[in-house]
């Protein structure tokens, strides 16, 4: 199925598309790459508040470790909105094993 097709298909309800929430937060993980965001700012949180700034190394310490989860989190909403605009990254979900499956729904006739 090529992207103009899913866009059409989704957008007219013909199709679903169901995500693996643990894989789906893996992949966004790995292409916003996470760790690269999370290690420096627990670093920062973990240097403000030995340097006395308690609260405030705290609250990095936390912003380190709950942003990360929640984008992982909100991973299927997320690429769906984006595979809708983007055809490359359509194509990427597509060639990523097991990420998301698409489905025909199933009409019933008009009565």
């Amino acid at each position: 199925m090529t992207h103009a097709e899913f866009v059409a298909a989704y957008r007219a309800g013909r199709i679903s598309v169901e995500f693996d929430p643990a894989r789906s937060g893996q992949y966004l993980g790995a292409r916003l790459l996470l760790p690269l965001f999370a290690l420096p700012v627990l670093g920062a949180g973990i240097a403000a508040a030995l340097m006395g700034w308690l609260w405030s190394g705290l609250a990095l310490i936390a912003a380190g470790i709950v942003a990360p989860r929640l984008i992982k989190r909100a991973a299927p909403h997320f690429l769906l909105t984006q595979m809708l605009g983007d055809a490359t990254l359509y194509d990427d979900v597509q060639r990523a094993s097991a990420i998301c499956r698409i489905r025909t729904v199933a009409t019933t006739p008009a009565s």
